[in-house]
């Protein structure tokens, strides 16, 4: 169990036992992240599905999968929903029980219904700052994508508009696909 302000280093953080709730290390606090429901469980799945069958031979995308970075030089354990690194960054024969050890060029992050998209800005902008190339932010909601970039421009992503991006070359996905697979729009 970790205390109410209890200060962690990162070998404490990757030292935690696992148990039924996954754990952020944020400014030296493990920080609860929320209970999955539907949408959120739904777009996970379709996404890492739809994303796996693209990056085969390429790299790997997993759910929940915590990520060593460093947010305002300080350590950094987030767990984002899906990440993609290609075997360029993490070769393919690296096979071990532990975080991500190298940053992934694709993060994505989907909102739960007590979380707002201006609070995904601002760990978007973290994302990007630690070396991560693409954050996507999933609203449930609002049925969109937007994309965020290193430069600080975004994109958002509705219906049929498809997202193409050189960072995923020949990935051919659209929000209204996505949502479909997920089986939250017919």
């Amino acid at each position: 169990m970790v205390g109410i302000g209890t200060k962690l280093t990162l070998e404490d953080f990757l030292a935690l036992p696992d148990g039924d709730v996954y754990y952020e290390l944020v400014d030296g606090q493990a920080v609860p992240k929320m209970s999955p429901k539907f949408f959120h469980s739904s777009l996970q799945g379709a996404l890492c599905l739809l994303i796996h069958g693209w990056c085969k031979g390429r790299g790997r995308v997993l759910p929940e999968w915590a990520v060593l970075l460093k947010r305002q030089g300080k350590d950094w354990a987030p767990v984002p929903d899906l990440t993609y690194i290609s075997y360029e960054r993490l070769p393919k024969s690296w096979r071990r029980n532990e975080a991500c050890p190298a940053i992934p060029e694709l993060v994505i992050e989907i909102i739960s219904p007590d979380q707002t998209m201006k609070e995904f800005e601002e760990k978007a902008k973290d994302y990007l700052a630690a070396g991560v190339l693409r954050v996507w932010v999933v609203d449930p909601e609002a049925i969109l994508i937007r994309s965020f970039f290193p430069d600080g421009s975004s994109q958002v992503y509705t219906d049929n508009m498809p997202i193409v991006d050189e960072l995923l070359p020949g990935l051919e996905l659209t929000t209204r696909l996505i949502f479909e697979e997920a089986e939250l729009i017919d």
